[in-house]
């Protein structure tokens, strides 16, 4: 798809969206990981579809945060899925005859307070998608996995970390490139403890992701000798939050963790004038994790948080740069443009462009093969017969027979005094 056609695309997809957004009913759905179909009898319920058919056109469909509260998610993913597809495509431009085509459609996710990802499933259904990339929240991948499952359309998620996807009965067509929060959680738990954090205070979202990574920060966290003092909860859709942080307060603690997404721009600045809070502990995670600058009025400088990994670094920021040259974060980035390189790569493996085709061949070019770095390097083994271990920008990827990347590297970020995050260090970890 050229860039003009993706332009038109895009801005069609803000003035949709933004409009059913204004009519959109409450997706209760997305509140509460207790609303979600996790139960083994609604799972089995869901029968896998067929999926689409080989036409010579590997169709690749997102939806990612265009609007909404996890908006700011969205440029870095958009960027790498883009990026991946141009690069694709300008592999097969050198060989005299292309096994097939790759095009991008782009669709909004909003966030869990509206149906609009469910929506975007639909038409991107509707349009024989192959592969859909997103959704950058597990609570809004929930409102339309079943949708994609039943049509037989493969989705791999670059942010899902909620644990409840790992057992989730998807007939194998739901991945993601992002790392568990089991992984995320131990390596915040740690970087709490080692930075002398003994009694944790949680704030976070009532969400599957929220629950998740609470609970897997919490464990390993008490095993370590600390002690979670109080976990609370808030809703997407509040607004203050100031009992929650009073709760959190009342208990004592030297170490506060914010679990949740933009809201945390209503949280940090009630935390940060509060004389007896030191900003260094006060920890974030990736669903909000940001170059906050002056869009809060508090100085951030010592706050840390994680971030699931590699950073964007090098010759991959700058290649991302000149997809999205107004690119300030980066999260989320490598592991959209590894979904969709992993995509192209099954096809060609498996030898055509159906949905099943990817489903049945992710697994094989992401482990046991030879080792190749770049979509060019692979695409060549493929083509002369060999097997490969695809290790992408996002870090080895390694899919497990669940969909889940086995292993993953978790980076430490801390703010400075101008409100950006740097690098720290990073951690790795492993399922």
């Amino acid at each position: 798809m050229s860039t003009s056609t993706k332009a038109r695309s895009r801005k069609a997809i803000v003035t949709g969206a933004a409009f059913l957004a204004a009519g959109a009913l409450v997706l209760s759905g997305c509140a509460s990981s207790g609303d979600e179909p996790t139960d083994e009898e609604t799972k089995e319920a869901v029968v896998p579809g067929d999926g689409t058919t080989a036409d010579g056109v590997l169709r690749v469909g997102t939806i990612l945060p265009i609007t909404g509260s996890l908006a700011f998610l969205g440029p870095p993913e958009f960027a790498g899925v883009d990026l991946a597809e141009q690069e694709i495509n300008d592999y097969f431009g050198t060989l005299a005859e292309a096994p097939f085509e790759i095009t991008v459609e782009h669709r909004d996710s909003s966030d869990g307070e509206t149906d609009i990802a469910s929506q975007s499933a639909s038409e991107l259904v509707d349009l024989d998608t192959d592969v859909v990339i997103g959704a950058a929240s597990s609570g809004v991948s929930f409102s339309f996995v079943d949708q994609l499952i039943a049509a037989g359309v493969v989705q791999i998620s670059p942010a899902n970390t909620s644990p409840d996807f790992t057992t989730y009965a998807d007939g194998d067509f739901y991945w993601r490139t992002a790392p568990s929060d089991v992984i995320q959680g131990d390596a915040l738990a740690n970087h709490i403890i080692n930075s002398g954090g003994t009694s944790l205070g949680i704030i976070y979202v009532n969400d599957a992701y929220g629950e998740g990574l609470a609970k897997y920060t919490s464990e390993p966290f008490e095993a370590a000798g600390g002690t979670v003092a109080e976990s609370v909860a808030y809703n997407l859709n509040e607004t203050s939050f100031q009992s929650q942080i009073d709760t959190v307060l009342a208990a004592g603690v030297d170490s506060i963790a914010l679990i949740g997404f933009q809201e945390s721009l209503t949280m940090l600045p009630i935390l940060l004038n509060n004389e007896s809070i030191d900003p260094s502990t006060v920890y974030l995670v990736d669903g909000n994790l940001s170059n906050f600058g002056d869009d809060i009025d508090v100085n951030a400088e010592g706050l840390s948080g994680t971030l699931p990994g590699n950073p964007a670094a090098g010759d991959f920021r700058d290649r991302l740069l000149a997809i999205d040259p107004s690119l300030q974060d980066f999260s989320y980035a490598a592991e959209s443009y590894d979904a969709v390189i992993l995509s192209a790569l099954a096809a060609l493996q498996g030898g055509d462009d159906a949905s099943a085709t990817v489903k049945d061949n992710l697994q094989t070019v992401s482990e046991g093969g030879t080792k190749c770095t770049t979509f060019a390097e692979c695409a060549a083994l493929i083509e002369a017969g060999e097997d490969i271990d695809y290790d992408g920008a996002s870090g080895p990827i390694e899919f497990d027979e669940n969909g889940d990347p086995t292993q993953a590297m978790i980076g430490i970020y801390r703010y400075g005094a101008d409100n950006m995050y740097t690098l720290e260090t990073t951690v790795e970890g492993s399922l």
